[in-house]
């Protein structure tokens, strides 16, 4: 089985797409830190969360979040601006715990709301506000 768990910090905030057949699909990045002193490193894993999960995560997912993430592994090959091949991890994400408090975030209630509180974890901060998106195609 290709299974693998980690924890870290959300990059940047996550971004929402659809696929061309109106599938939607939530993309985000994560710093996940290995060692300590002079020998930490980060690895960074693309993520992405498949459906109307994705859709019910985007409002959680800010830049600096702490996450743990559960998923599938693959390797994707691609080419850097020299010309080099270079491998990048991405995971397919089958569950998503949010880590750290409400005051992590600067939300006032917590919940996940829209019967997450048993799919994705503990201590959740309130959904960001932001203007509605066009709806999708």
């Amino acid at each position: 089985m290709n299974s693998i768990t980690f924890d870290g910090r959300l990059a940047a905030d996550a971004e929402l797409r659809y696929t061309p057949g109106g599938e939607p699909v939530l993309s985000f990045r994560v710093a996940s830190d290995i060692g300590f002193g002079e020998r930490k490193s980060t690895n960074w894993f693309s993520c992405q969360v498949w459906g109307k999960r994705g859709e019910s995560l985007k409002n959680y997912l800010a830049k600096g979040q702490q996450v743990t993430v559960y998923g599938q592994l693959t390797l994707r090959e691609w080419q850097d601006k020299d010309g080099n091949k270079r491998l990048s991890p991405d995971v397919r994400v089958n569950e998503l715990r949010l880590q750290g408090g409400l005051s992590e975030m600067g939300a006032s209630s917590g919940g996940l709301g829209c019967g997450m509180e048993e799919s994705y974890g503990y201590n959740a901060p309130a959904p960001r506000q932001e203007a509605r998106a066009a709806p999708r195609p």
